[in-house]
């Protein structure tokens, strides 16, 4: 449908020389499905309680999509209501990437599904595996398009159908885990506004801590793969705490150092929305007031890459942030992966 891969397409971007340096966020959407999973009900699947769900997570609700929808549906969902809020039209976007771990098929990717959606007609698409980091990750590769002038109107999304590879017969995975997703419109705009930075780590060496086996070439479908239940996520909870405290506060710090700021200078911190007691430990060793962490989790569980982009949806819903302000964003997934970003709204 586009030749823009080979960044020929219309609207590719100026040139280097008079290019503005800098992508902003210039709207954003949140989708989540409408049938709602409480702690209660989990209580009828599984040995668990509210008391005990809440204490360990602070989790209450999560929202699982219905059988037969794609993660395309729930990005579609989503990206139009950014691009609305954004005032841009389908077949001005340049570049859609979808971060996500549940895409609709092996391939193609998820993204193409999405821009025959919505009709992004001119637009290059791209999946971007990343787990809970998935969002973040996408943010800098459509960050670094525009940049480079490979584009000049980004959509992004992160979205997850994490019901279709949850065990609900293991407690203490089962209760974290809700569908939904987030999307962003990015465009160019002048120095001094936009995403400041981004930065982007892993460690493959620690993949066991967080992981999914089946369904790809070393464990490929078939009956012994779904009489092992290799087609679930599975979870080192303990050890996954003590790396993730420790990578999102780096990265926050990270992000403060490269742009000259400090914790005091961040409007508002929207950290992936994992647990409970993972956010409190970020933000108490990172030094921010509670007020200023936003949190979401309670209603709709870790939703791994689709977190940030439906926090960041609801925060300016809620009027937590205003134009000049700083956002600080961090996220820790499976691979390992790490990153943050700082934006200035």
């Amino acid at each position: 449908m586009s030749n823009a891969a080979n960044g020929t397409a219309p609207g590719a971007g100026p040139s280097p020389g008079d290019r503005p340096i800098r992508a902003h966020v210039t709207g954003w959407g949140r989708y989540v499905p409408s049938q709602v999973l409480t702690n209660a009900d989990l209580e009828k699947m599984v040995d668990t309680n509210d008391e005990w769900i809440t204490e360990r997570t602070g989790i209450k609700t999560r929202h699982i999509a219905e059988p037969g929808a794609a993660n395309s549906d729930l990005c579609l969902e989503a990206a139009r209501i950014a691009l609305d809020d954004a005032g841009v039209d389908p077949a001005e976007l340049d570049i859609v990437i979808v971060g996500t771990l549940t895409p609709d098929m092996p391939f193609p990717a998820t993204a193409c599904f999405l821009q025959a959606k919505i009709g992004a007609t001119r637009a290059y698409g791209m999946d971007l595996s990343a787990a809970c980091s998935g969002f973040v990750y996408s943010l800098s590769v459509a960050d670094a398009l525009i940049r480079a002038g490979r584009g000049k109107k980004a959509l992004v999304v992160g979205a997850e159908i994490l019901s279709s590879v949850v065990d609900y017969t293991d407690r203490s995975t089962c209760i974290l885990f809700g569908d939904g997703a987030g999307a962003a419109v990015l465009t160019e705009c002048p120095e001094g506004d936009g995403v400041l930075s981004c930065h982007l780590h892993s460690d493959g060496n620690l993949w066991k801590l967080i992981y999914c086996p089946g369904g790809g070439t070393l464990h490929p479908y078939s009956p012994e793969m779904v009489e092992q239940r290799l087609r679930f996520i599975r979870m080192a909870g303990n050890e996954t705490f003590k790396h993730a405290v420790l990578r999102m506060v780096e990265v926050s710090n990270e992000a403060l150092t490269r742009n000259g700021v400090t914790i005091d200078d961040v409007k508002l911190f929207i950290p992936h929305q994992a647990n409970l007691r993972i956010i409190q430990v970020v933000g108490k060793r990172l030094g921010i007031p509670e007020e200023r962490v936003f949190v979401d989790l309670e209603k709709y569980g870790n939703t791994s890459a689709a977190s940030i982009p439906i926090a960041l949806a609801e925060a300016k819903a809620q009027g937590r942030f205003a134009a000049g302000d700083l956002v600080l964003v961090v996220a820790f997934g499976g691979g390992l992966t790490w990153a943050s970003a700082l934006m200035r709204m």
